[in-house]
């Protein structure tokens, strides 16, 4: 009986000893909708803010987007845990025809927890966006 509690207990500390440690990338938001915008009109900018939820430092390499006509800037230092970072999101839709739209964004970083996806989305209607 001893020896079997022993190799639970050991088992428990191996467990706890092995979880993964390191930083976690926690986004408030993972989609924004930006709702009804004019092509005439349409560039439009969005933040994602994000925390370090892990315990070791945060570094972002690389956000790529699914389109040329969506554009990622991120923070380049790196962010300790606890800390915010931000990604900022510009949707340039002007040569894109009229309708709805999703655009994704991966985050790719030193996180446990990489990649992730985020998004963008919308409508766009055509000329200015004004009913005549």
């Amino acid at each position: 009986m001893k020896k079997f509690f022993l190799l639970l207990a050991l088992t428990l500390l191996t467990g706890a000893a092995m979880a993964q440690k390191g930083p976690e990338m926690t986004f408030q938001h993972k989609t924004h909708n930006f709702g009804t915008v004019a092509q005439d009109t349409c560039v439009v900018s969005y933040t994602f803010l994000f925390k370090n939820t892990g315990d070791e430092t945060l570094v972002v390499h690389q956000a790529a987007s699914s389109c040329g006509c969506t554009v990622p800037e991120f923070t380049q230092e790196p962010i300790p845990p606890g800390f915010m970072g931000e990604i900022n999101v510009t949707y340039n839709g002007k040569t894109k025809r009229p309708g709805t739209f999703k655009k994704s964004i991966t985050v790719h970083s030193n996180a446990k927890n990489t990649p992730v996806r985020i998004y963008i989305e919308g409508e766009m209607v055509a000329g200015d966006g004004k009913i005549e």
